[in-house]
């Protein structure tokens, strides 16, 4: 994909680290420290789940940078010293000291990522409303919820998404549906059910890009069921002129590059002669699996 062209819709996985993709989407010989770099040739988007745990180094910013190129877009998430310790109250320094540090990839941003823990309930509403407020301008967020009242479809929901539609923040989508369908049979599927929140779908768009993430079934076609929603909502948020991310797991995420792939080119066919999506290819790599290459 150019990096003069903004893609209609952005594609991506969890991490970007993984050895079991080696042969399947990094390549033989590629080193540990050559992963962003391959990974970035192919999908235009990824989770940075590792910010919640610890702000990186200056040094480990700067080589995310120059192994990507322009048109990538990371979505970090913020802290759990700013999310889950201070839910938001009195953390304006630890805001400031993230953001200097991540400034290099302030234009690779797409999302920045406010994760709330489960005990952040309405009562908190208004320390997420001052939060908001506070943050830069130019940011563009992304507001994960998993109290259980922000899925009631009451008023209290109804609060939420309004606050969020007020400051132009994206309401994070999770669809657990697929993996919470798969039996616990396996160690991966057993430990998702043990930390992946189950709870209910609410496909609303609450500013310009809405953010869904997919945690997939261990078994590939056992998805098609849960993304079939999918392949009717992001067509009309396309024509609302919106660009949505979407970011697909699987509870080991060993085949978390094909799942993808195979949604996406669903996606595609589903839009038919409206399809603006820029093609898969899928050479054979090395001969033994298919890399997947967003042009």
């Amino acid at each position: 994909m150019s990096s003069s062209q903004t893609p209609p819709l952005r594609l991506g996985l969890a991490m970007w680290s993984h050895s079991h993709w080696q042969q399947s989407l990094y390549g033989s010989g590629c080193k540990s420290g050559e992963r962003l770099a391959r990974y970035a040739q192919t999908f235009n988007t990824v989770e940075g789940n590792t910010t919640f745990y610890a702000t990186p180094a200056s040094t480990t910013v700067k080589k995310w940078n120059e192994a990507t190129p322009d048109n990538f877009h990371f979505t970090f998430k913020l802290p759990q010293t700013i999310t889950h310790q201070n839910q938001l109250m009195h953390c304006e320094q630890l805001v400031a000291d993230y953001l200097t540090v991540m400034e290099p990839l302030a234009e690779k941003t797409g999302l920045w990522k406010i994760q709330l823990p489960a005990n952040f309930g309405p009562n908190a509403l208004s320390a997420l409303d001052k939060f908001l407020a506070k943050l830069p301008s130019h940011l563009n967020c992304g507001v994960e919820v998993r109290h259980p009242a922000f899925f009631a479809k009451g008023e209290e929901e109804k609060i939420l998404n309004r606050l969020l539609i007020d400051h132009g923040a994206n309401r994070i989508i999770m669809d657990s549906r697929p993996v919470f369908a798969a039996p616990p049979t396996t160690e991966a599927v057993i430990d998702a059910h043990q930390k992946k929140p189950k709870v209910p779908v609410h496909a609303i768009a609450t500013a310009t890009n809405p953010m869904i993430r997919f945690i997939g079934h261990p078994d590939d076609h056992s998805n098609d069921p849960f993304f079939a929603n999918w392949l009717q909502r992001i067509p009309q948020w396309l024509d609302d002129g919106k660009q949505p991310y979407l970011f697909i797991h699987t509870p080991d995420n060993n085949q978390a590059p094909e799942l993808a792939t195979r949604l996406y080119q669903q996606l595609q066919r589903q839009l038919g002669e409206a399809n603006t999506l820029p093609d898969i290819r899928l050479p054979n790599l090395n001969g033994k699996s298919s890399q997947i290459t967003l042009l």
